[in-house]
């Protein structure tokens, strides 16, 4: 029997972050899982340090970002799925993703991967595939376009019959 009790979705609120939370909903309500809806924001002020090793942004900027991600997280939570918003701030969102999934005994991660090509992939590497080698726990892959798998209820109901 498989039990699963916490799914995480981490997404970057593109069209495959969007096909990925598809799945880990249904996933959540058929097993009766809670759903964690994590997006990991870049740390601007790590990322702003210039060649004169000086800040350049401006002091409220982070807190505009994280409001504006927290804002299309809770966007995206569903009435009937008992969900856990996450919202954290990191240079490294795959290794980001693997501690909170550590810390808080998450039995599946869900996430979109863009398929990108070789040479796309060798320049900018993958988030999905460090999170595969390293999670402590299964780790659902979903591509976009995706083979659809999940189908309204009631179409779902059709088919059965």
């Amino acid at each position: 029997m498989i039990l699963m009790n916490k799914i995480l979705v981490a997404t970057d609120f593109g069209e495959a972050s969007n096909a990925a939370l598809t799945y880990g909903r249904a996933l959540a309500r058929t097993f009766g899982a809670r759903l964690h809806l994590l997006h990991v924001t870049e740390n601007v002020y790590m990322k702003a340090v210039g060649g004169d090793a000086y800040v350049t942004v401006f002091p409220d900027l982070q807190k505009d970002i994280d409001d504006a991600a927290r804002k299309q997280l809770e966007e995206r939570l569903d009435a009937d799925t008992p969900s856990t918003v996450v919202l954290l701030t990191s240079d490294a969102p795959a290794t980001s993703i693997v501690e909170y999934a550590k810390t808080h005994q998450i039995d599946l991660i869900v996430l979109g991967t863009h398929g990108r090509g070789a040479v796309a992939h060798l320049l900018m590497g993958s988030i999905a595939e460090r999170v595969v080698r390293t999670a402590p726990c299964p780790v659902l892959t979903v591509r976009q376009p995706e083979r659809e798998f999940v189908v309204p209820d009631a179409l779902a109901v059709v088919a059965k019959a």
